[in-house]
């Protein structure tokens, strides 16, 4: 994972609290090179809703760059970064990577999980920086 998209998320999610912030993963395979904000139309502080029109956006950009949606990110502005039952129920892209940034410590906590079979699963990942 580059540093960089790490570091674009974190920015964000500290911008956006106290509501949850969110965006696209954007990268080729298991491998992400970039974070896309999106606009949170929830604006809650426990629930993300990606804009239907960033989530398009943010895919065409990835794709004119040669790169996919393989993920995507939102943020928990007072808990740790585990996936809450909302956030399952809601996942809508099964096999799709989900970083999750938990601010209730500093640094912030960041984790990455595949949405498979219905359940979040760690995926533990390395940065390039």
């Amino acid at each position: 994972m580059a540093r960089d998209a790490i570091e674009k998320v974190i920015a964000h999610a500290h911008a956006a609290t106290p509501a949850e912030c969110c965006g696209l993963l954007i990268g080729k395979d298991c491998l992400i090179v970039d974070a896309a904000p999106a606009h949170n139309v929830a604006a809650s502080p426990t629930r993300y809703l990606i804009d239907p029109v960033d989530h398009i956006e943010g895919r065409r950009e990835a794709r004119r760059r040669g790169l996919d949606v393989v993920g995507f990110y939102h943020s928990h502005p007072r808990s740790p970064a585990l996936p809450s039952d909302r956030d399952r129920n809601e996942a809508g892209y099964p096999d799709y990577l989900y970083l999750i940034v938990g601010l209730h410590q500093d640094p912030p906590d960041v984790r990455l999980f595949a949405l498979r079979d219905g359940n979040f699963r760690e995926v533990f990942f390395v940065t390039d920086g």
